[in-house]
């Protein structure tokens, strides 16, 4: 079962959609993955790029912050009424937790660079129903 989690920020629609990797995960090391897809849309008029990603990945452990260039080794540039999806994933030392952030981002006509807001969103294992 996946839920989707949506925020719009300056005109950019961040569209979030979780799902827990049962193969890659062994609760009893207490490694729990979980993967996600997100999906950008440009919902401006100007064409504007995705320059860095700052995450923030929080379990009942610990807090982590993850800072650094594009996504995925990319810096893909939205024309007016574009998307760009990308997958990727996070390791939980515990059954629960939460992730949100924000991109920076820039207009390319002139380079005006804002934030945009990544919501918050909650990982969590699936209740196994035997």
């Amino acid at each position: 079962k996946r839920k989707m989690f949506k925020a719009i920020t300056n005109e950019v629609q961040v569209a979030v959609e979780t799902s827990y990797q049962t193969s890659r995960s062994d609760g009893f090391a207490d490694e729990h993955v979980f993967a996600y897809r997100i999906t950008i849309t440009n919902l401006g008029d100007a064409t504007v790029q995705l320059l860095r990603r700052h995450w923030f990945i929080v379990d009942s452990v610990e807090q982590k912050e993850v800072e650094g260039e594009g996504v995925v080794g990319q810096k893909p540039v939205l024309e007016p009424g574009e998307s760009h999806e990308y997958i990727s994933g996070c390791h939980l030392q515990t059954e629960t937790g939460k992730m949100y952030g924000t991109y920076l981002f820039k207009r390319v006509v002139d380079g005006y660079q804002f934030k945009v807001r990544i919501p918050e969103f909650q990982l969590i294992v699936p209740f196994k129903n035997n």
